[in-house]
């Protein structure tokens, strides 16, 4: 399958994974659950589910060969792939999502559901906002401390903020959280590919910050073949 408006990754021969650029039209049907920035993984364990199902849910998980996937607009998607048990994971993590850990629910969700070992897992973290991009209030790296997740590898003073620009004030990297939960909870860290693609300065992805949040989302999606 080609079209350039599909990013695609390889993470292994038997399964599909691909985030959609803007305009892009998907090459098929992708499960999504209802996002509402929480840490619920939601089980595909039939034919025939829809986002009704999954009210609620940001994250999905299957060994069925059907595409599940997320949306966004600056948070930031991860792609999880089991190769020995074959199930797959689709990871919506905002910020919010990511100081709840929705990262460590899905592995732990996959654990006890496909017996998966995190070190067999391979994992992608999608195009996001960048930490450049990612100015957020005073109050947003406290949960991030409370949280845990190493204040060094995630937050940033950029000096005094200037108006109308992300320059100046607090600055988190979401990727790096997300790639430091997944590390934490057993994926190696050679199996995680990391996008350098910041949806906020590259335009062609949707991005909330930069166009509202009423704009369009990319899906990020992955299905067993």
């Amino acid at each position: 399958m080609t079209d350039n408006r599909l990013l695609f990754y390889s993470i292994g021969p038997d399964v599909e994974a691909f985030t959609t650029m803007r305009d892009a039209e998907l090459p098929y049907p992708v499960l999504c659950g209802h996002q509402v920035h929480g840490y619920k993984v939601g089980i595909v364990d039939r034919e025939g589910m829809t986002r009704e199902d999954f009210e609620g849910y940001d994250a999905l998980i299957t060994n069925l060969p059907i595409a599940i996937g997320v949306r966004t607009a600056d948070c930031i998607p991860v792609l999880l792939y089991d190769p020995v048990h074959k199930a797959v994971a689709a990871i919506h993590a905002g910020w919010k999502g990511t100081v709840q850990k929705i990262a460590l629910y899905s592995i732990s969700s996959m654990i006890a559901t496909y017996k998966t070992d995190p070190k067999d897992l391979f994992a992608v973290i999608g195009p996001g906002i960048g930490l450049e991009s990612f100015q957020v209030g005073e109050e947003v790296p406290q949960f991030f401390k409370e949280a845990g997740i190493p204040f060094d590898i995630v937050w940033k003073w950029d000096g005094a903020p200037e108006s109308d620009s992300m320059k100046g004030g607090h600055h988190i990297d979401l990727k790096a959280a997300n790639k430091w939960l997944l590390m934490s909870n057993g994926v190696k860290e050679e199996n995680i590919f990391v996008s350098e693609i910041d949806t906020y300065t590259d335009e062609r992805f949707f991005s909330a910050r930069r166009e509202g949040y009423e704009c369009g989302r990319a899906i990020t999606a992955a299905r067993l073949l």
